[in-house]
C-alpha cells in the first residue's frame, strides 16, 4: 500500500511483447507510428495509426487485428491522407484520431488534428468502414486539438471535449467542453477541466487522451498532464470522472497520475518521456488502451474497469 493506503500495483499493465507496432510493421517506408485511435468493429479490432512519414507529415493508416495484439492486418498505403487541395487546413499534416461510435447516425466519428499554416485545429470525418471516409471539415478553429465526442445527446445536441490554447501562457490549457445541435456549429463553450497549478503533475497543460467512455457510474475520462521540468516535458495520465446525463459535471478527478512513462520505448523516441493515448476499447470488464510511446511507436496496455472506478472513488478529489 501507498501511503494513502491505496495499492502499489499499477492499475495499467503493460503488455508483455510492447510495443506493439513500430515503423518496421508498416509497408510503405515512413518515420514513425503512434497515437492510434481505436474500435472494436464486428469482433475485430480496429486501429487508426498516425504514422508520420520522412518528410514530417503525418497521415493516418488503417489497421486490422483479430486479436488486438498480433498479426496486424495494415493498408498496403495511407487511408487518409492530407487533402490540402480540398481542406487547406490540412497542409501540414493531420494526426491524432480519436474515434467515436455516434448510436444515432450509425456512423464512425473520427475527430482529429489537422495542422494549418495558422496552427493546429480540430477537424472530423465520417466513415462507415474505415475506409472511405467523408470530411465534415474543420469544427474547432487553432490552437485547438485533443478534442472527441460523445457517442449520444444530450438534450438534443452532441458534445465535444478539446483542449484550446490561450496565447497567454498563463492563462494554461485546459479540457473544454462544447455543445452543437449539428456535428458543425458549436456554441456553449465553458472549461470543463482545468489544469492545476504548482507543482501538481497536471499543472498547466493537460488534454483528452482517448474518448469518454461510458460507465455505470459515469463517462470515464482518461487525460494526460504536461508536466515542465528542468530536463523537459513529462507527459503522465489521470481519470476523471463525469455525469451521465449532464457531462457538464465533473464527478471526481484524480489527485495522483496513474500511468507515466517508464519503459525504454516510453522515454527516448522522436519526443522522449511521453504515454499518449488516443484510443481504447472496452472488452467484457478490461480496457484495452492503445498509446503512443515516445511519438515513435505504439504499445498496449490493459485495465480492469471495475479497479479504475474504485481507484478513482478512492483516490480522486470529489467535485462539489
Amino acid at each position: 500500500m501507498d501511503m494513502n493506503g491505496l495499492p502499489v500495483r499499477d492499475l495499467f499493465q503493460r503488455h508483455p511483447d510492447n510495443p506493439i507496432l513500430t515503423v518496421r510493421d508498416l509497408p510503405y517506408r515512413a518515420n514513425s507510428v503512434f497515437n492510434a485511435g481505436a474500435a472494436l468493429v464486428d469482433g475485430e479490432t480496429v486501429l487508426l495509426l498516425r504514422v508520420e512519414d520522412r518528410r514530417g507529415i503525418s497521415h493516418l493508416t488503417t489497421a486490422r487485428s483479430k486479436n488486438g495484439i498480433y498479426r496486424w492486418r495494415i493498408d498496403e498505403q495511407p487511408t487518409l491522407m492530407p487533402s490540402p487541395e480540398t481542406h487547406p487546413e490540412e497542409i501540414w499534416g493531420i494526426e491524432d484520431p480519436r474515434i467515436t461510435y455516434l448510436e444515432e447516425e450509425g456512423l464512425w466519428a473520427v475527430v482529429y488534428t489537422a495542422y494549418s499554416e495558422g496552427g493546429p485545429l480540430v477537424s472530423l470525418a465520417l466513415t462507415e468502414d474505415f475506409r472511405h471516409f467523408e470530411r465534415q471539415g474543420p469544427i474547432m478553429p487553432p490552437e485547438d486539438k485533443d478534442a472527441a465526442l460523445f457517442p449520444v445527446r444530450f438534450q438534443g445536441r452532441w458534445a465535444l471535449l478539446h483542449r484550446p490554447v490561450s496565447t497567454f501562457p498563463a492563462v494554461g490549457a485546459h479540457i473544454w467542453i462544447s455543445f452543437s445541435p449539428d456535428l458543425k456549429h458549436w456554441g456553449d463553450h465553458r472549461i470543463l477541466i482545468p489544469a492545476r497549478r504548482g507543482a501538481w503533475w497536471d499543472a498547466n497543460k493537460i488534454g483528452l487522451s482517448p474518448p469518454p467512455l461510458r460507465t455505470e457510474e459515469g463517462w470515464l475520462i482518461l487525460y494526460h498532464g504536461v508536466r515542465t521540468t528542468a530536463s523537459g516535458a513529462i507527459y503522465r495520465l489521470g481519470l476523471a470522472l463525469l455525469d451521465l446525463e449532464d457531462p457538464q459535471r465533473v464527478l471526481a478527478r484524480s489527485s495522483q497520475w496513474i500511468m507515466a512513462p517508464e519503459t525504454a520505448y516510453e522515454i527516448f523516441g522522436d519526443v522522449d518521456k511521453v504515454v499518449f493515448p488516443c484510443g481504447w476499447v472496452l472488452k467484457g470488464e478490461e480496457i484495452w488502451l492503445y498509446y503512443g510511446g515516445a511519438d515513435k511507436c505504439l504499445a498496449l496496455a490493459t485495465a480492469r474497469l471495475p479497479e479504475l472506478l474504485q481507484w478513482l472513488r478512492e483516490d480522486g478529489e470529489v467535485e462539489g
